[in-house]
């Protein structure tokens, strides 16, 4: 146990000086672990005067879902005392990680899957001797979230039943690692920012004076202003079906769009936040392709006339946080802008 005290000055520096964390919208991540391991539980009860020691390693994992990853990684556990020589230990491990959130910042997670052991003697009648096999790990831990780049882990793992059958010594123990590690994470699509539409209203045509033999009064034309129309679509979760009530809402604007031939239509999809970023920017994208299709096939509106763009979960008009906010920001914003036309 000794080693162990070489362990808390890196623990607090990693808590005190990290000041950025991974996020789930990165489907990529990358860290590095340190810790302290004990090697006990079984054959080593009477073997071995020191069975803690350091422990080190690194991983690399893929964000599946928001809650839920795959991740892979080695680490090397040290060794420990046999009198006459020592036993070491490596792992590389492939496991699941299922995550809980806590709050926006923090959440808890347990790993589960399997680990490839190698056992390795050192000095003594074990010298050069080594033994490997796979074996079951288990895992449990805290991650904090300070930015959605860089995070770090409080954690503890379990490794079943690791072996050392060489040279007439049959050895077998458990490994607990517990340790702390900061992790870094890439790959979320960056928002594509895009500007409101600009409005110009058409310009006054004043014609031409006409000389005639006598005087006519040629009466200026008069102008009417169209108002814009807005109206919000909703859909269900993770949906991008039209309802009968949607479908109802549109025919104003589609007769708007039959009345007036040079008025153009901007269809904006939304979602909550409810799964990773990149998959809500392309369900927002469906859900605005579906209402501009269905009013160029439906009311023989060209395509041409009709913007399509997917905001994904960037613009809520609600809070995420509860199932009446999420509901709100599951929609598609249809809005013509407003006209001048000349009466006819």
């Amino acid at each position: 146990m000794n080693k162990i005290k070489y362990l808390l000055p890196f623990a607090l520096l990693a808590t005190g000086t990290v000041n950025a964390t991974a996020n789930a919208e990165n489907p990529f991540y990358l860290g590095a672990r340190i810790g302290a391991d004990h090697f006990g539980d079984s054959g080593l009860s009477d073997s071995g005067t020191d069975k803690d020691d350091l422990a080190f390693g690194a991983f690399f994992g893929y964000n599946i879902a928001s809650d839920f990853a795959i991740e892979g990684g080695y680490t090397n556990f040290g060794d420990f005392d046999l009198g006459n020589g020592s036993v070491g230990q490596q792992a590389v491990d492939l496991v699941g990680k299922f995550s809980w959130d806590l709050n926006d910042s923090a959440d808890i997670f347990a790993k589960a899957g399997a680990s490839y052991y190698i056992s390795q003697g050192d000095g003594g009648i074990v010298n050069d001797y080594n033994d490997k096999g796979f074996i079951p790990t288990l895992g449990l831990g805290l991650e904090y979230a300070f930015t959605k780049n860089v995070s770090a882990r409080v954690e503890y793992q379990y490794y079943h039943d690791v072996e050392f059958d060489v040279h007439g010594l049959d050895l077998d123990w458990n490994t607990h690692y517990y340790g702390v590690s900061l992790v870094y994470a890439w790959g979320a699509p960056e928002p594509v920012v895009i500007p409101e539409p600009v409005v110009v209203p058409e310009p006054v045509v004043v014609p031409e004076p006409v000389v005639v033999p006598e005087p006519v009064v040629v009466p200026e034309p008069v102008m009417v202003n169209i108002e814009p129309l807005t109206i919000q679509l909703p859909f269900m979760t993770d949906s991008d079906q039209l309802s009968q009530e949607s479908l109802n809402q549109l025919a104003p604007i589609a007769q708007h769009l039959i009345d007036y031939p040079e008025a153009k239509l901007y269809v904006i999809g939304h979602t909550d936040s409810t799964g990773s970023t990149a998959y809500n920017q392309a369900l927002s994208v469906k859900r605005a392709a579906v209402v501009g299709h269905y009013l160029a096939a439906k009311f023989n509106i060209s395509p041409s006339r009709v913007v399509e763009e997917g905001h994904g979960e960037l613009e809520p008009i609600a809070t995420n946080k509860t199932k009446a906010g999420r509901a709100e920001n599951r929609r598609v914003s249809v809005f013509t802008p407003g006209l001048t036309i000349e009466k006819k």
